[in-house]
Formats: structure tokens, C-alpha cells, sequence
């Protein structure tokens, strides 16, 4: 599978938030899994390089909007890069063209992919696709939300197309177990 991977780009190779990106990609990797970043650095750089040093195919997603805001560049791990020139391609690519998605801690860049993937879910634009974000971060703000008035704007089924884990191996488990349902239905 291609699995998507949104994170946050101010994590650092001596941070615990990119040891735990880096050991995400190497455990898709070991399953057999692409994984695609948004390419550049931190978060996305990290999964690129766990998978890249664990033998795995590497997509990045990288667009010229982000490259003239930011001096930035693929990063080296990136195996195949998929160039778009705007920052919507871009997330359109990184939704649409993968099998499963992950969400590791990140900003407001993260938190519009989160969003946007997730209400192409709940309007069946996309076919139903795991959306497992990671650490307590995510469950948290998701919590504040459902569990105050505007809860009243988020019915159950929708909030069930969310996944959440605390961990980034509890989301590989999570994922191996959306698998088998997906392959029993």
C-alpha cells in the first residue's frame, strides 16, 4: 500500500518527535508499504529516512508554492518525487493517491490535512480509507470538540472515520487491523 504520512516540519534529528517519525517510516517499510511525505524536512524527512534505511519505496510530494515561500528542497531520502505547482495539488496528491493515512503531532499545515481528508471521507469523495492520527495531542483537540457544543455539529459516524493512537506502534497495529477487516467485508 501507499501510505501517507503528515506531520510537522520543525522537528529536529536529535528530538524525540523525529526518532518516533524515523521509526514510523521503518516500520512501514518492514511491512512491505510506500509512504509518501510531504517531502522536505522534519517530520516528513524523518519517515523518509526510516524507510529509506529500512530497504522502503519513497514518495515525495513537493510543490513549487512551498519552495518559493520557504528555501527548502526534497530531501535526500526521497526515492521519487512528485512535483505539483500549488500547495492544493499538492494535499490533493497526498490524499487521493494513498491507500491509508497517518497524522503525527504537527501545526496548522497538519491539522488542514487532517481536515480536509477527513471531510472528503465523511462526503464518500474518497473510498473509506484509514485516518489514524497519532499521540495525545490529536486526541485531545479532537476531544475538545466533540465533547463541547460543537460536538452537535460532528455526528457519530463522522467521528468514527478518525482513528486514534498513542503511539506510533499502536498505529502500525491499528492499520494491520483495518487491513483485515478491508479484506474480510
Amino acid at each position: 500500500m501507499k501510505i501517507t504520512v503528515f506531520g510537522g516540519s520543525v522537528p529536529k534529528p536529535e528530538e524525540k518527535a523525529y526518532s518516533d517519525a524515523q521509526q514510523l517510516g521503518r516500520l512501514l517499510a518492514n511491512q512491505g508499504h510506500s509512504v509518501m511525505t510531504g517531502g522536505y524536512i522534519g517530520t516528513m524527512e524523518a519517515v523518509s529516512r526510516g524507510a529509506s534505511e529500512a530497504g522502503g519505496h519513497v514518495i515525495g510530494v513537493v510543490c513549487d508554492e512551498i519552495e518559493a515561500w520557504r528555501d527548502v528542497r526534497p530531501n535526500h531520502w526521497v526515492e521519487e518525487e512528485w512535483r505539483f505547482p500549488t500547495l492544493k495539488e499538492r494535499l490533493n496528491a497526498l490524499i487521493e493517491r494513498c491507500d491509508a493515512a497517518f497524522a503525527l503531532p504537527g501545526g496548522p499545515g497538519t491539522l488542514t490535512e487532517i481536515s480536509l481528508m477527513w471531510n472528503q471521507l465523511i462526503i464518500k469523495v474518497l473510498p473509506p480509507t484509514p485516518l489514524i492520527l497519532i499521540g495525545k495531542g490529536w486526541q485531545t483537540l479532537f476531544n475538545q470538540a466533540f465533547y463541547t457544543e460543537l460536538g452537535d455539529y460532528v455526528a457519530q459516524s463522522q467521528r468514527d472515520l478518525l482513528q486514534f493512537a498513542p503511539d506510533v506502534q499502536s498505529a502500525v497495529t491499528l492499520l494491520e487491523g483495518s487491513q483485515v477487516e478491508r479484506f474480510e467485508s
